[in-house]
């Protein structure tokens, strides 16, 4: 029975994740389906408005890095049971995600307002490029490791978890992070950018800096070598579409999920 309601926690945290990834998608365009936006009228004056929503961005990364960490993890699963570990992970950064929307402070002042005409669809469409290149991203490596369906599942059925292989598919064999790239895009563009998106898109790409590193120092620690010859030989974000003759050959090494 145990087993069941495990199973059905994970896939429930997982659901509740792309039910939230829609939700902030259209948090950041303005779409009026929901009772907050990035955009909107001033609830409180501009310091009181900038001291709330960057309490907001630091509690959202002080839990999805810090519960993200081995360290953490060991501690936490002498709390929760180690096949809900991910699945609880998720549920609380959704939890996070949506106190930091319906939170969030808007802070008027435009930026920039694209005129109707071409120049408007093309950042829509690079808007809806970095919204779908989030979750492709992740069905390259460990979509439903993830998320913790994986590891619900294999509770299920009786069979032990197991780390995925570490492996460089596709945009990984590209450049080491398209998944912190892919946020990027989402953030930044914008037809109508005001302050208040503004500082929300440079908040998160701080925390993304910030929190690669921590990633990439624990991801050398389990790796080693393999790892850091990976990291040698492919950028952080910028892609690199050539190889060089002399790794033409070379084999990728295997790569797990990595914590993010």
């Amino acid at each position: 029975m145990t087993r069941i309601a495990f199973f059905v926690y994970g896939v429930l945290c997982h659901l509740l994740f792309l039910a939230v990834y829609a939700g902030l998608a259209v948090f950041f365009a303005g779409v009026p389906l929901l009772p907050w936006a990035v955009d909107g009228p001033a609830g409180l004056p501009l310091g009181g408005a900038l001291a709330v929503n960057a309490a907001l961005v630091l509690a959202f990364g002080l839990q999805h890095s810090v519960m993200a960490r081995p360290w953490f993890k060991r501690l936490w699963t002498r709390i929760v049971p180690e096949p809900i570990e991910r699945s609880t992970y998720v549920l609380l950064s959704c939890v996070m995600l949506v106190g930091l929307m319906a939170l969030w402070q808007p802070i008027g002042p435009v930026v920039w307002d694209l005129p109707a005409g071409p120049a408007r669809w093309a950042m829509w469409t690079l808007f809806a490029a970095g919204w779908l290149m989030v979750p492709l991203v992740t069905l390259m490596i460990s979509h439903f490791d993830l998320f913790g369906t994986r590891q619900v599942w294999l509770h299920l059925t009786g069979r032990p978890y197991t780390s995925l292989p570490f492996r460089t598919p596709m945009l990984y064999s590209r450049m080491r992070h398209p998944l912190y790239v892919g946020w990027a895009i989402a953030f930044w563009s914008a037809p109508t950018m005001t302050v208040g998106h503004l500082l929300l898109a440079a908040l998160l790409t701080g925390y993304m800096l910030v929190a690669v590193v921590f990633e990439e120092r624990d991801l050398v620690a389990h790796f080693g070598r393999a790892y850091e010859d990976y990291r040698r030989r492919v950028p952080m974000f910028v892609p690199r579409w050539w190889t060089p003759e002399s790794e033409s050959g070379e084999v990728e090494p295997e790569r797990e999920r990595q914590a993010t």
